[in-house]
């Protein structure tokens, strides 16, 4: 048992989250299952304890049908007592006669009454068989009102329980979210600001070797090592906007994609053959050019990790109406499951034994957070490839709800 518990204190909560939801979900099951049990076996032990005060009923009426004195006792402690359950008695002739615990109206009329004695003379039917006395006539009768409230309790907590608990998840799922949110704002910002001083520096040597003799010797290093430091400030600026409000503006998607790719091709494998289809290169959607480009090199860095630095990388950017423009980055990689469609964007998840799983989360983040547009895995085929859809707002109009759902489909 202790060690158990060591076991359950050094358990990993944010990796094994799927696991620990079903183990919640079974203790749930288990809990709501023993209380249904445990109250229907109560509601058996009620019957039986109500068809023998019934029975005790209808030997008593028995009783007091053969002798008539010191009726006192048996009048006032069996036959009066019975204050909750529902009972007609039916003479021989089949017609009902004396009745207890029968609600009627105030204004009830003698025909009514009887038309609802026949009623609940049927209903008793249905629940018991009647009790026969000497004389002819029967016992007919059915649960109280609470044994029948007994009976239905499990099944109502069992509910209110569901309810609450799906609110109360729904409330610490989005406490806990929003929680993540001010954390990761703080930390890029925090990475940001650090950033800045080394960037400076750099910024600094890089002029100084501009203006030194070395500068004709080495001037395509140092134009590389330029280009390096720029991208690092865009790195920052980037990590600055995260938990402030970026400026989404009109951009040409194509312009944009296209020096986002141009920037990567010399920085990864010469093996890898990227290229840009721009059916309409003059296509625009309402972007932020530094986050949205940091998405494209997201998505392509995870293609090249996938195609283990060969092969093909195609994007395609295709504007169907003045809605929304969709940006289609397939690779030739090893591809993805079906049923891991989702968990890709998880933090942390990564099929790489160093990687952090946070590129995809990244992109997903900025998409749907900052351009309120959608990213997903469009098709993918194991040992073929996968193709990433991104869908962006176009610049006249917002995406309509209705031609939306067709597109986010897979």
């Amino acid at each position: 048992m202790r060690n158990t518990l060591q076991e359950i204190a050094t358990l990993d909560f944010y990796k094994n989250k799927n696991k620990i939801k079903w183990l919640i979900f079974i203790c749930s099951v288990v809990i709501s299952f023993g209380s249904i049990y445990y109250t229907n076996n109560l509601v058996e032990e009620l019957k039986e304890r109500e068809k023998r005060q019934i029975e005790l009923l209808a030997r008593a009426l028995e009783y007091a049908s053969v002798y008539t004195d010191n009726l006192t006792f048996i009048n006032q402690e069996i036959i009066q007592q019975n204050n909750s359950i529902p009972l007609i008695i039916m003479d021989e002739f089949g017609n009902p006669g004396e009745y207890k615990n029968i609600n009627f109206g105030k204004k009830t009329s003698e025909e009514e009454k009887l038309d609802i004695l026949k009623s609940e003379l049927l209903q008793m039917k249905d629940e018991y068989e009647p009790i026969q006395m000497e004389n002819g006539s029967f016992i007919f009768y059915r649960n109280s009102e609470l044994l029948t409230s007994l009976r239905f309790y499990p099944y109502v907590q069992l509910a209110v329980i569901i309810v609450f608990g799906v609110l109360a998840y729904a409330v610490f799922n989005q406490s806990k979210i929003a929680e993540q949110n001010q954390v990761w704002a703080g930390l890029t910002k925090e990475t940001a600001h650090q950033l800045g001083t080394p960037i400076a520096s750099l910024m600094a040597w890089i002029d100084y070797l501009k203006n030194s003799p070395v500068w004709e010797e080495n001037k395509e290093v140092i134009q590389e090592m330029d280009k390096d430091v720029v991208k690092l400030r865009m790195v920052t600026e980037r990590f600055s906007s995260i938990g402030s409000k970026p400026v989404i503006q009109s951009e040409n998607v194509f312009a944009v994609v296209d020096d986002a790719i141009a920037y990567l091709r010399p920085r990864i494998s010469s093996k890898v053959d990227m290229t840009v289809n721009g059916y309409a290169k003059d296509v625009e959607a309402m972007i932020n050019k530094p986050l949205f480009e940091w998405v494209i090199e997201n998505i392509c860095k995870n293609a090249v990790d996938a195609m283990r630095g060969q092969g093909k990388i195609e994007i395609n950017i295709i504007k169907e109406s003045e809605q929304y423009v969709l940006v289609d980055i397939s690779d030739t990689g090893k591809g993805i499951e079906k049923r891991m469609f989702k968990r890709v964007f998880n933090p942390g998840f990564s099929t790489r034994k160093r990687g952090w799983g946070l590129g995809l989360t990244l992109a997903k983040r900025i998409i749907e957070g900052y351009h309120q547009g959608k990213v997903f895995v469009k098709q993918s085929e194991v040992g073929k490839g996968t193709t990433f859809r991104i869908v962006l707002k176009g610049v006249k109009e917002q995406m309509d709800e209705n031609t939306k759902d067709d597109f986010f489909s897979f």
